[in-house]
């Protein structure tokens, strides 16, 4: 090769305008006019998706993208526009394209682009069809888990000059409609595709062609509507609304979370009018102040209008700059500047919110008016200790943020004992820190979380934070599930827009095992909070339960496109393919990833890759660098890490070091049992601890206490955990009668597993797991590990 040339793997696209040549004989001033439109519009979406463009080829262009996910996304985004575009063209005036994608060997030489990966493209682009997407199979196969679209198999197909057969596929784009995918693939089976850049040939076809994109538009922005998708500024309520952040203009660049707090109060109140529709704040958080592009984020969150703001605090003074913008053409309604002081920042909320209402035309009741005038406490100091505990509440769910809210919520209540508002996210913060061990799980927790829901209560009883605060504490706490719900029915009216009410519907009904109608409220949080990355990953957490892998794949795709760097997230990608059976495909989401003690799950999956691997040895440095620093934040994990080690250091041959490092572990671990009598996940840690050190008795004393502690008839998510660990148990302390009949009960049912990483057991886990090893032998055992589980 010769040094100007350089030889690398690429996706390649070919887009090519339909019926281009047939219309420049007819009108060429007409035709020009169109190829331009058509090269500016695609010159604009192709570097948004990192594409190359290389050259055009009179009305084609050929682009290169690093990824075969890349250009997909391209190539969808591309018809997607022009789709808008025709709908409201006249049908001589439409611009229809067909796309090919392959991802193959190319060269770059002296500027240009050669090899099969070019040539290969170029002949798939004509059976895409007008409007149409083909991909080779070596693109579908990169690109099927990573995209939520549907794929149809072509007839197969000959492409001219390509000897080699090939299997090629059809993006199924949102607004087509089944009938058309099956005319087309008819038509391909009919024709013979050549690499000619022409016109359709029959006037017939150019009109089925056109009609074809009448209907598909009418579909689009007609009556169709696409299940779980974000929607467009143009078919967003017109009552809708998104808060976008506030930026802070203070020289002191620590009042970020005064900025962050008037815009959350302003769209709290908003989201109080039952006539609207807001989009909760983790959504918008993701976005920048005053961003470019206003259409994109809108039909992201599928708003019509966007408001933005900035704040400036100085000393005892603040002024708050807001403007509403309608998205689908960037007008502004109304705009206004409010200088106050501090003591009546909350008149400003109260205006501004007032103001939105009457803009978007929004009926207010008389207690609406009420709740958006409300001044939640006279006390300037407590109010600031509040807007410091929010912004921590609204920060990833983990052991500094809990404690950070918890602290300055603590403050806000001792300077105003009759903060309702206050008392309420305490009392939340609280619970949800008791069920996800956050903060440490102890009774005293668990009261004060009572006591903070029920203050709140008696100070405000029409309070919706306090309402839903109180069905908190019973779902976290008390595991009243009931109960529970009630309270949740009761502040859906008193908190219309919030997210947080469906989502807690979506877990209660989770934990009752009525999977379908948690699903059907993950939903309807979803279209309050799209961008989400929490209640997106639980959602998610529900298909990892039901063995709905594919599912889980592309809700955590979801999250990833907002949180691209998530560690954990990608481990539990991993987790899915581990519970597969594919160990490459594991091992290849894991290794780059170098996670600290901080992302336990990230990093108690690597370890048990490499235990399922049956090649510990490598991890075993890396737990004892992290364990001789262990982080008393962290609590009991420390001494779960420490169970991890010995396990490695077990499967790698090292009897000696880890019975050692299980003896350190139980005695780590067994003081917490004290203040933590609930806790079924210690217990289990306990248990198995006690299994590696050969003591039975108080290995399945442990597991059925953990099964006393969560019974399965009350929590359909969780009450099959500690079963998971009595099927460990039992397998290694030889009694395969009540391991495979624990394995049996395991496989039939949804649930969250344990050392999976909420994935559990599945026939590829058993054929791996070297727990199971002692009923390796037996035919009851190996029929399990063949039976696909049942969803």
């Amino acid at each position: 090769m010769s040094v100007d040339e350089q030889r690398k793997l690429a996706a390649i696209m070919f887009t090519d305008m339909v019926g281009y040549s047939a219309l420049s004989q007819r009108d060429e001033k007409l035709a020009q006019e169109l190829l331009e439109e058509h090269r500016r519009l695609l010159r604009e979406i192709f570097p948004r998706f990192n594409g190359t463009e290389i050259k055009t080829i009179g009305d084609a262009f050929l682009v290169e993208f690093g990824s075969a996910l890349e250009a997909a996304q391209c190539a969808i985004e591309i018809q997607r526009t022009l789709a808008k575009r025709d709908a409201d063209a006249p049908a001589d005036r439409q611009i229809q394209v067909r796309i090919g994608v392959h991802i193959g060997d190319v060269v770059h030489r002296g500027g240009d682009v050669y090899g099969d990966g070019v040539n290969i493209a170029s002949r798939i682009e004509p059976v895409a069809g007008p409007g149409g997407i083909c991909v080779s199979m070596d693109v579908e196969r990169q690109i099927r888990n990573a995209l939520e679209a549907r794929f149809e198999k072509l007839a197969a197909t000959e492409l001219k000059n390509i000897s080699v057969p090939m299997d090629l596929f059809r993006i199924v784009l949102p607004w087509e409609r089944t009938s058309e995918v099956r005319d087309h693939k008819s038509e391909v089976r009919r024709r013979d595709v050549s690499p000619a850049r022409s016109a359709w040939a029959w006037p017939a076809a150019v009109v089925a062609a056109l009609l074809l994109a009448l209907i598909a538009a009418w579909f689009l922005f007609g009556r169709y509507k696409v299940p779980g998708k974000q929607s467009g500024v143009a078919e967003a309520p017109a009552k809708s609304i998104a808060v976008l952040p506030f930026e802070n203009r203070s020289e002191d660049k620590a009042n970020t979370y005064f900025a962050d707090g008037i815009q959350d109060e302003i769209l709290t109140r908003l989201s109080k009018i039952a006539d609207l529709k807001v989009i909760s704040r983790t959504s918008t958080q993701h976005y920048k102040s005053a961003p470019d592009n206003l259409r994109e984020i809108a039909s992201q969150l599928g708003v019509a209008h966007i408001l933005e703001g900035s704040v400036q605090k100085s000393g005892e003074s603040v002024r708050v700059n807001v403007q509403l913008i309608k998205a689908a053409n960037d007008s502004h309604l109304w705009a206004d500047t409010f200088d106050r002081k501090l003591t009546d920042i909350f008149s400003v909320e109260s205006e501004v919110a007032k103001a939105i209402a009457d803009q978007l035309q929004a009926k207010l009741t008389g207690h609406e008016e009420q709740v958006i005038a409300a001044r939640p406490t006279n006390n300037v100091e407590a109010y600031d200790a509040y807007l410091r505990g929010l912004a921590y509440n609204l920060k990833f769910l983990n052991t500094a943020n809990s404690l950070g809210a918890q602290k300055y919520f603590r403050d806000a209540v001792r300077l105003d004992q009759k903060f309702a508002l206050a008392w309420a996210l305490l009392s939340f913060v609280d619970a949800r820190g008791y069920l996800t061990a956050s903060l440490q799980p102890t009774d005293a927790l668990r009261e004060e979380a009572r006591q903070a829901a029920e203050t709140a209560l008696a100070l405000q009883p029409d309070l919706g934070e306090a309402v839903w605060a109180k069905g908190s504490y019973h779902y976290a706490c008390l595991k009243d599930y009931d109960t529970a719900e009630r309270y949740f029915e009761q502040a859906r009216p008193l908190l219309p827009n919030n997210s947080r009410i469906p989502e807690s519907l979506a877990y209660v009904n989770r934990r009752r095992g009525q999977w379908d109608r948690s699903e059907s409220y993950f939903n309807e949080a979803e279209r309050l909070d799209p961008r989400n990355a929490s209640l997106l990953g639980q959602h998610a957490l529900s298909y990892l339960c039901l063995r709905r892998f594919p599912e889980a794949l592309r809700k955590f795709d979801q999250v990833l496109n907002i949180t691209p760097d998530d560690v954990d997230l990608i481990a539990s990608k991993a987790a899915i393919a581990q519970a597969e059976g594919d160990l490459p495909r594991a091992s290849a989401l894991l290794a780059p990833l170098r996670p600290g003690a901080d992302l336990n799950q990230a990093l108690e999956t690597q370890v048990y890759q490499a235990i399922l691997e049956r090649r510990a040895a490598p991890v075993i440095p890396r737990l004892k660098e992290i364990l001789a620093r262990p982080d008393p934040a962290l609590g009991y994990f420390n001494g779960e890490l420490r169970f991890w080690l010995g396990w490695a250091q077990e499967v790698s041959g090292d009897h000696a070091a880890a019975q050692d490092s299980w003896r350190q572990a139980r005695s780590e671990l067994e003081p917490f049992l004290k203040d933590q009598p609930e806790n079924y996940n210690l217990m289990g840690d306990l248990a198995l601890i006690n299994m590696g050190l050969g003591d039975k008795a108080a290995a399945l004393h442990l597991s059925e206490q953990a099964l006393a502690t969560v019974p399965i008839e009350k929590d359909a998510l969780r009450g099959l955990a500690p079963i998971e660990i009595l099927a460990r148990v039992t397998a290694q302390m030889g009694e395969p009668e009540r391991a495979i009949g624990a394995i049996e009960k395991l496989l039939s049912m949804p649930y969250n597993g344990l050392l999976a990483e909420n994935v559990p057991l599945t026939p590829g886990l058993l054929r791996l797991d070297p727990m199971f090893d002692p009923l390796r032998n037996d035919p009851r055992f190996q029929k399990l590990c063949e039976s696909p589980a049942t969803k």
